[in-house]
C-alpha cells in the first residue's frame, strides 16, 4: 500500500455505509457529509455506499461519493449480489478491495463507519486495520436504536463486535439522546466502551435550498405525508392508509403517499390504481428532497426510522407512526419510547389492519402536541455535536498522531 500522509493540505473524511436496501444508512451519512462541509471550508468528504440510487440525490460541492457493488439480504438472512453474476463471497471480496484501496488513495484524516463495526460480513476489516496503523482516526458511528438485546446480544457475539467498539475504534458517536434510547441498553459493555462514547443527540434536518421539482408544487394544502422510506417493506403501512380512506371519505387531511423506489413494482401499480379511485389520495414513488415535502404537510405517517423521527423532531410535525417488528424490533423500540414521552403516537400493525382504528388514529393527528411541546433539551443538537467532535479528530488529534505514525516509520 502507498501512504500518501505526508501531503497535508485541506482536510478529508472518508465515510462507510454497507447499504444492502433501503435508504437509512446514506441518508444520514449525507446529512453528516453535508454538515461537515458547512462548518469547514477547507474539508472534503467521500462517501463509500453499495446504494443502487445513492445517484439519485444531490451532492453539496466537496461531498462526493464511491458506490461500491449492491448487495442484497434475502429473507432467509443471506446476501446475494444485487446486480453483477457474481457468488456473494466474490461481491464481497470485490467490495472489500474496492473500500481499501479507495481509503489508500483518499488517505482520510478521518474514517467514520455507520453502524456495523467490521463492514458487512466484515469487509471493512482490513482498511480499519490498514488506517489504524497509519494513525487515523477511527469513529463508528451507531443510531440511538439497534434491536432489542436478546438479538443484538448474540449477533455483536457472533460479529465479535464488541472486539472492534472496544480494540478498534477510538471513538463512538450515538446519534441520540442516551435519555430517550440507549443502543447499549441490556447490553453488558465494557467500560472502555462506555468511556469513548458520545451521545450527540438526534440529527437536525432542514428544506433544500434548491427549488423543488413541479410534480409536487401544485399539491393541495393541508395533506398529511405518508412514507415507507425505502419501501422495500412498506407495503403493510400503505395498505392501512388506504384502507382508511376509502372507508372512511371524510378525513381531516388530504393523504400523499410516498411508496419509495424498492417497493416492488407490482405493488406500487396497486397501490396507484386503488389511490386513482380517491378524490383525496395523491400517490408518488420516490422524491430525493422529501424533506420540502415534510415541511409542508400537516402531519406525517411513517413506519419510524431513524432518518424519518429525525425529520419528524426537526420540523416539529404531529406524527403517527407505525413501526415494522421484523426482521427488528428497531421501529418499535424508538416508537414505544416517542409514545412514552408523548412527542409521537403509535398504531401496532396486528396484521388485521381495521380501517377504523386507523381511521381513528388520522382523526386524532390534528389534536396531538407537535413534538417541540414535550421535547427536552439538547434533543436536535446532533449535527452541532458530531462537528465539535470531528473537529476534535481533525484539527486538535488527528495530524499530530500521523506525524507520530510517520516518524516511528522513518
Amino acid at each position: 500500500m502507498t501512504y500518501a500522509s505526508n501531503k497535508r493540505g485541506p482536510k478529508r473524511v472518508l465515510m462507510y455505509s454497507h447499504d444492502t436496501m433501503g435508504l437509512g444508512h446514506l441518508r444520514r451519512c449525507r446529512a453528516i457529509a453535508h454538515s461537515l462541509v458547512e462548518q469547514q471550508s477547507d474539508l472534503s468528504v467521500l462517501i463509500l455506499s453499495g446504494s443502487p440510487i445513492i445517484g439519485s440525490f444531490d451532492f453539496r460541492t466537496r461531498v462526493d461519493f464511491v458506490r461500491i457493488p449492491g448487495v442484497i439480504k434475502l429473507r432467509n438472512g443471506d446476501y446475494t449480489s444485487l446486480n453483477l453474476h457474481l457468488d456473494i463471497e466474490d461481491t464481497l471480496n470485490l467490495r472489500s478491495s474496492i473500500i481499501q484501496h479507495t481509503a489508500d488513495a483518499f488517505d482520510p484524516d478521518l474514517f467514520i463507519v455507520d453502524k456495523e463495526p467490521w463492514g458487512l460480513r466484515g469487509e471493512v476489516r482490513p482498511t480499519l486495520e490498514m488506517l489504524k496503523e497509519r494513525g487515523t482516526p477511527l469513529v463508528l458511528g451507531l443510531r440511538d436504536v439497534m434491536d432489542e438485546p436478546e438479538k443484538l446480544l448474540p449477533e455483536w457475539e457472533r460479529k465479535n463486535a464488541v472486539e472492534a467498539l472496544r480494540d478498534v475504534y477510538d471513538d463512538i458517536w450515538v446519534y441520540g439522546l442516551q435519555s430517550v434510547c440507549d443502543p447499549y441498553s441490556g447490553m453488558p459493555m465494557p467500560e472502555s466502551v462506555q468511556a469513548k462514547t458520545s451521545y450527540t443527540g438526534y440529527l437536525k434536518r432542514k428544506v433544500p435550498s434548491h427549488v423543488h421539482p413541479i410534480m409536487t408544487t401544485d399539491l393541495e394544502d393541508p395533506f398529511i405525508l405518508v412514507t415507507a422510506g425505502g419501501g422495500g417493506d412498506g407495503d403493510g403501512l400503505m395498505d392501512w392508509v388506504l384502507k382508511a380512506y376509502e372507508a372512511d371519505t371524510d378525513l381531516p387531511y388530504r393523504a400523499l403517499l410516498v411508496l419509495g423506489p424498492f417497493m416492488p413494482a407490482e405493488l406500487q401499480n396497486d397501490f396507484m390504481e386503488r389511490a386513482a379511485e380517491l378524490d383525496r389520495v395523491d400517490v408518488i414513488t420516490f422524491d430525493s428532497r422529501i424533506e420540502s415535502l415534510m415541511a409542508r404537510a400537516a402531519g406525517i405517517v411513517a413506519m419510524g426510522g431513524y432518518n424519518t423521527f429525525c425529520e419528524i423532531l426537526s420540523f416539529d410535525k404531529r406524527a403517527l407512526i407505525v413501526p415494522r417488528t421484523e426482521p427488528r424490533m428497531e421501529q418499535y423500540i424508538r416508537a414505544a419510547r416517542a409514545e412514552e414521552l408523548g412527542i409521537t403516537a403509535m398504531l401496532v400493525d396486528d396484521g388485521e389492519r381495521d380501517p377504523l382504528v386507523m381511521s381513528d388514529a388520522l382523526r386524532r393527528l390534528p389534536s396531538q402536541p407537535t413534538p417541540s411541546e414535550t421535547m427536552e433539551s439538547g434533543l436536535l443538537d446532533g449535527l452541532e455535536e458530531v462537528n465539535r467532535l470531528a473537529q476534535h479528530w481533525l484539527y486538535e488529534h488527528g495530524t499530530d498522531a500521523k506525524v507520530s505514525v510517520l516518524r516511528r516509520e522513518a
